[in-house]
């Protein structure tokens, strides 16, 4: 903590040099941003590129966001104001060329901080933003195990969350490889546009008209969207420790549990991670929404959703760190070449997967006749949740152990003599008290 409180100085203290260097820059050279290079009144690719960025997948994680409410919404704010203020700094970018004295003072922080472990640098944004990704992935995972069986807008959310990072690593390729780039032949950027972009403002005044409308980022007003937006982001986030000292302590005698009394005075909380009867407004009540078939790979993660009938579906070019979810696929084949780390089946009809070797596990989840077969290794197949599971062995793959629960119908076909032969996975159980322990065996129907 105490090397991260010293680094934020540090960058406060740039900042405060930056400002006050280009402050002088302007002052001598007198000249303001009033053109994208060299040209009045037209937007820069890469800012046009931004904003569908914008319009697309920031939105539509607003969106989601709006829906859930409370911290979500909070955080979702800030994020707004923050792509916000990219937006700006990219058209001042545009417009401008970069002091001189901009450069040198971030090379020479960028120098410092190369030999500090506490703050690596690379020289591509592409790659922190991959990083990123995966660090997001990471931790929504958790809210898709939680949710996905019992609320899916947090699964919605998620995804929406997730699809801003990889769009924004798909826009940097495109646009910003090595970083920004800065007008060639546009003015030196002067104080009072660099002031702008802080402020949520643009260096042109009056501001250019765009070919097309604005990013609207939000169908309601917000108050405040520049610099107190950014204020509150980074005051949360220089909390550390004490981020929590703004929770409310519940003694006993307010806990619901523990006081019955209090369940008759107002109406009955209800646990997000429990499905409840939808109201009327409930997104679950609106009719179906039809999505598009996806078949990429996303960061790790080769992403095959909402595929339907399709029985030629292949993945090549796999790597060892790469997965697989598949995700509401009906009446579908999909076979993935080489080896893989793991394969999950979700929410899938009618499906049948091949694949050559996975060196982690695959899982079958909430899924309904569902063919696997295997033509490498495997040493983890989980049966969750599934009416009908027949999966196929090779040689190879004797050893794989079978974990099943809440399942049905789940047979194991062992390759012999140049067939396969067929063999139940036991759905029922007996359970008996032998003295010391609980035993407990397959027990077998007789019909």
């Amino acid at each position: 903590m105490a090397e991260t409180h010293g680094l934020m100085e540090r960058l406060e203290k740039a900042v405060t040099r930056l400002e006050s260097l280009v402050s002088d820059s302007h002052r001598s050279g007198g000249m303001e941003c009033d053109g994208i290079n060299g040209v009045n009144g037209s937007i820069a690719p890469y800012v046009e590129a931004f904003d569908r960025l914008l319009n697309g997948s920031v939105a539509e994680f607003l969106r989601y966001s709006k829906i859930l409410e409370g911290d979500v919404k909070t955080h979702a704010e800030m994020v707004r104001a923050a792509f916000q203020a990219q937006r700006s700094f990219l058209v001042l970018a545009s417009q401008c060329q970069e002091p001189q004295e901009v450069r040198k003072v971030t090379s020479s922080f960028k120098r410092q901080c190369i030999k500090k472990p506490v703050f690596p640098y690379s020289p591509k944004p592409g790659p922190y933003v991959k990083e990123m990704n995966d660090a997001a992935t990471f931790y929504t995972n958790r809210v898709l195990k939680d949710y996905k069986n019992s609320d899916t807008r947090h699964v919605d959310w998620v995804k929406s969350y997730l699809n801003i990072w990889s769009e924004l690593q798909a826009y940097i390729k495109e646009h910003h490889t090595t970083g920004l780039t800065w007008s060639k032949t546009g003015p030196v950027a002067s104080s009072v546009s660099m002031r702008s972009v802080l402020t949520s403002g643009s260096c042109l005044s009056p501001p250019p008209p765009p070919p097309g409308p604005p990013p609207i980022l939000d169908t309601e007003p917000t108050k405040d969207e520049g610099t107190a937006s950014r204020s509150a982001l980074f005051a949360q986030l220089n909390q550390g420790e004490a981020i929590t000292k703004g929770l409310r302590h519940v003694s006993d005698d307010q806990k619901t549990h523990k006081n019955p009394s209090l369940r008759t005075q107002g109406p009955p909380v209800r646990s997000p991670t429990k499905s409840h009867t939808p109201s009327p407004t409930s997104p679950k009540n609106s009719p179906q929404q039809s999505h598009a078939p996806v078949l990429e790979l996303e960061g790790k993660k080769w992403r095959v959703e909402y595929q339907e009938d399709k029985n030629d579906l292949v993945i090549n070019n796999t790597e060892l760190k790469q997965v697989a979810y598949i995700f509401k696929c009906n009446k579908s084949t999909l076979q993935i070449k080489g080896k893989i780390n793991s394969i999950t089946i979700d929410n899938c009809k009618k499906f049948g997967l091949v694949f050559d070797n996975v060196v982690g596990i695959v899982e079958v989840i909430n899924s309904r006749d569902i063919q696997i077969q295997v033509m490498g290794k495997v040493p983890t197949i989980s049966i969750n949740k599934t009416e009908g599971c027949h999966i196929y062995l090779s040689e190879e793959s004797l050893d794989c152990e079978i974990v099943s629960a809440k399942s049905s119908e789940m047979n194991i076909l062992i390759p012999q003599d140049g067939d396969y032969k067929e063999f139940p996975v036991p759905e029922q159980f007996k359970t008996a008290w032998d003295g010391s322990k609980l035993v407990t065996e397959p027990a077998e129907i007789v019909g």
